[in-house]
């Protein structure tokens, strides 16, 4: 047997490594000490037999440079186990002959340390946290060797039974990050992750465009965030393919709703990185089109939006074709999510660099990017491009102001891009997706606010689909991406009445 029985409040019970303590809502496991720092720790398989939290009680002495080893072990285990993994060790009230034992106490959940203790303290403490069994139980589902380990294996469990009450009226003590594609704490770790992206990014498309032989690219630049993004890391992929930036050709193509700041912004930034500018109108070719089809000029609907950015990309189209160029695409992840670009225009080029990227990162990145990597004068011109509002501008102001703000009409991108991490990397319903935002946002959204957003959220994410089953090739930067070819599998008629 890989058990024992003992003698333990006058009842026999079973001892031993093997054994998966059960209820119908999740499983635990217990192993000791050392147990964790071994070739093969218990955790391991107790985890593919179905326990969902591992407790780990421990006498482990302070050494210098033990407390992060023991963050590596324990957070690299619960991802690798997709798990919730407590650990907990002796503190003040052991002898300190030899040893000094510090109070350390961590619980980690899928990679991520969610709490732990204040080391070094002459009194007890509780530390307390949630561990999500429903973001544990999900991706076990998503990953192939968790399964096959658990199918190969020819252990035995003992799995006694436990009965715990399913109480819905709860509160959550753990903080939840506003932000949850960028994983990190501080100024630096920010910095490193933006570095990560741009990095692959620039690498993605110097590979594509080495590949291909291609040696010049258009971009159209708007002077926003994303065209802004996606010309500075076409920029830096041709200086690491060492090809001349003036093979970059840089297009701004005012139409009936560009204002002088995104225009001046687009022209500068272009001069500035020493590329090759061009300036065509779309201002005529959209009139005669309207004339063409019998659309009145006046009437500001989604005809006459939809036309100016196909007349955009039919313009970058043949610049590329004239130069043997590659198209780069701007639009970035979040757009994508929610069907927020026009079928056959933006929604369309030859490789999306931008593609992977969530528009509340695209911010972070070009931040560090301003304050990392660029001159004085590219730094003003990147500040004041994050400062401006976000925008299609495809209706005419004649006070040269920017009328259409995307974030009124469709909803806080910082709120979307929460809603498409939790759908897609742990597979949350919509009551649990607002449960968590409303933690996360709580001094700044309101429950009806939120979600009004997220049902507009899920009925464009899942309507609009049909818009990412045709999308371009774009590298992929995170766990989750919404690719057809990759991580994303939906037919694009899913019918929501049935939702």
């Amino acid at each position: 047997a890989d058990y024992q029985e003992i003698t333990l409040a006058n009842k026999i019970v079973p001892f031993g490594a093997n054994i998966v303590f059960t209820s119908r809502l999740f499983g635990f496991s217990v192993e000791l000490g050392e147990d964790l720092w071994s070739v093969s720790p218990p955790s391991s398989s107790l985890a593919t037999a179905g326990a969902h939290i591992i407790l780990n009680l421990s006498a482990s002495n302070e050494l210098v440079g033990r407390q992060m080893r023991r963050h590596i072990l324990v957070s690299e285990q619960s991802r690798r186990c997709r798990c919730g993994y407590v650990f907990v060790s002796s503190g003040f009230g052991e002898s300190s002959t030899d040893m000094l034992f510090a109070s350390s106490a961590i619980i980690a959940e899928g990679g991520d340390i969610i709490a732990e203790s204040q080391r070094f303290g002459f009194e007890s403490q509780l530390v307390v946290s949630e561990i999500d069994i429903e973001r544990i139980s999900n991706e076990r589902l998503r990953y192939d060797s968790f399964k096959n380990y658990r199918r190969e294996s020819n252990e035995i469990f003992l799995r006694p039974h436990f009965e715990i009450s399913d109480n819905k009226q709860f509160t959550i003590s753990r903080t939840i990050n506003r932000y949850p594609f960028l994983n990190s704490t501080n100024e630096t770790d920010t910095d490193a992750f933006c570095n990560d992206i741009f990095d692959i990014q620039a690498n993605a498309l110097a590979t594509r465009l080495y590949n291909a032989n291609i040696k010049s690219a258009v971009v159209g630049v708007s002077g926003g965030l994303d065209s802004t993004l996606a010309l500075l890391v076409t920029v830096e992929a041709f200086d690491r393919l060492q090809l001349p930036r003036k093979n970059i050709v840089g297009i701004t193509m005012p139409g009936f709703g560009t204002t002088s700041r995104t225009k001046n912004n687009s022209i500068d930034l272009m001069a500035a990185l020493e590329i090759s500018t061009r300036e065509i109108s779309i201002t005529n070719s959209v009139l005669q089109h309207f004339e063409d089809i019998g659309h009145n000029v006046d009437t500001h609907d989604i005809t006459y939006e939809n036309s100016q950015a196909r007349e955009r990309t039919q313009i970058l189209m043949d610049v590329a074709n004239q130069m043997n160029a590659i198209v780069i695409g701007t639009g970035d992840m979040s757009e994508l999510a929610l069907g927020w670009c026009t079928y056959c225009g933006d929604q369309m080029s030859m490789y999306g660099v931008n593609s992977g990227v969530p528009k509340t990162l695209i911010k972070f990145v070009l931040d560090w990017l301003s304050r990392k990597k660029a001159d004085s004068r590219i730094s003003d011109i990147i500040s004041d491009i994050i400062d401006t509002p976000i925008s299609p501008e495809l209706l005419p102001d004649s006070n040269d102001n920017i009328v259409q703000k995307t974030e009124e009409a469709i909803g806080p991108y910082e709120l979307h891009d929460f809603f498409l991490y939790h759908l897609l990397r742990f597979g949350y319903g919509s009551d649990k997706i607002s449960f968590l935002a409303q933690k996360a946002f709580s001094d700044k959204y309101t429950k009806d606010v939120i979600d009004k957003w997220l049902e507009i959220f899920m009925k464009r994410f899942l309507t609009q689909q049909f818009k990412r089953s045709c999308m371009p090739d774009g590298i992929g930067i995170f766990d989750i991406d919404l690719s057809p070819r990759s991580n994303l599998r939906l037919p694009s008629d899913i019918s929501i009445k049935r939702l």
